[in-house]
């Protein structure tokens, strides 16, 4: 049987994967959900979702920097990665040795397809099916909710960091309504300092869980420094804005609460 990735490679398997290495939390996440968690014999540390599948199953390091020995020593039928959140290159030495099948997902519309593609190597096509329309139909309610209220998402502190143009997350805040005011820097994750962002007038500053853990001392401190964002630095789940399988379906509630919160309401 032969498939097409998200980077249109070919990808030849004998027979449905029965051992299963995925290399991305969004996508374990999506598998177990598929019912496969017996399938699912390798997955990183940051897999952290469903516990219980973090718990019990072989962890094969980082997104960045997977232990290639021990995905070699797990024997799997299927490697399933991601363009962005892997390295090229250990991603190219495990498909000189596995079937090795990529996601690139930047946006909504490529994160369902995801889901489909997804579900048909894996024989799931139903229940992926199931997943991509309940998602959908929950996410359709969302679009242009927030009516073009300029916003900065940040990332990283020391050095700031927001996400910028073709992200993941600049295409969630589209999709909802906002205008991420980082587009107008150069990159995907720009540097910005606080001066810097003030002067592009973003009404929000959210600061996420992930990859940085902030908090309120943070929240206290950026408001300290700055006198022009007037909505502050809300602090919110970066699982909700940038896990792209079956937590879009979660991320929907707590968005549609989110954008409540902001007293911008959903139809």
């Amino acid at each position: 049987m032969q498939f097409e990735d998200q980077l249109g490679r070919a990808v030849q398997l004998d027979a449905v994967p029965k051992r299963i290495v995925s290399t991305v939390p969004s996508q374990s996440e999506f598998i177990f959900d598929l019912g496969l968690k017996e399938a699912l014999v390798g997955i990183t540390k940051f897999c952290i979702h469903p516990e219980e599948k973090w718990r019990s199953t072989e962890r094969i390091g980082g997104t960045k920097n997977l232990n290639l020995d021990k995905i070699r020593a797990l024997n799997p039928d299927l490697i399933i990665a991601n363009k962005e959140e892997n390295t090229r290159d250990q991603i190219e030495a495990l498909a000189k040795e596995f079937p090795v099948w990529i996601s690139d997902v930047k946006n909504l519309p490529e994160a369902f397809d995801m889901m489909t593609q997804v579900g048909l190597i894996l024989d799931k096509e139903e229940e992926a099916q199931k997943i991509r329309n309940r998602t959908e139909k929950k996410w359709q309610t969302l679009k242009g909710a927030a009516k073009e209220m300029n916003v900065a998402y940040c990332i990283w502190n020391d050095p700031l960091m927001f996400a910028g143009e073709a992200t993941f997350i600049d295409a969630v805040l589209s999709w909802l309504g906002f205008s991420n005011v980082v587009r107008k820097w150069e990159g995907r994750y720009p540097e910005i300092t606080l001066k810097e962002l003030e002067s592009a007038d973003p009404g929000i500053v959210f600061l996420s869980s992930e990859p940085f853990p902030f908090s309120e001392k943070h929240q206290l401190l950026f408001q300290s420094r700055t006198a022009n964002i007037s909505g502050g630095f809300p602090l919110v789940n970066g699982e909700m804005f940038s896990w792209y399988g079956s937590r879009l379906d979660l991320a929907a509630a707590y968005l549609q609460q989110l954008l409540n919160e902001l007293n911008l309401k959903t139809s």
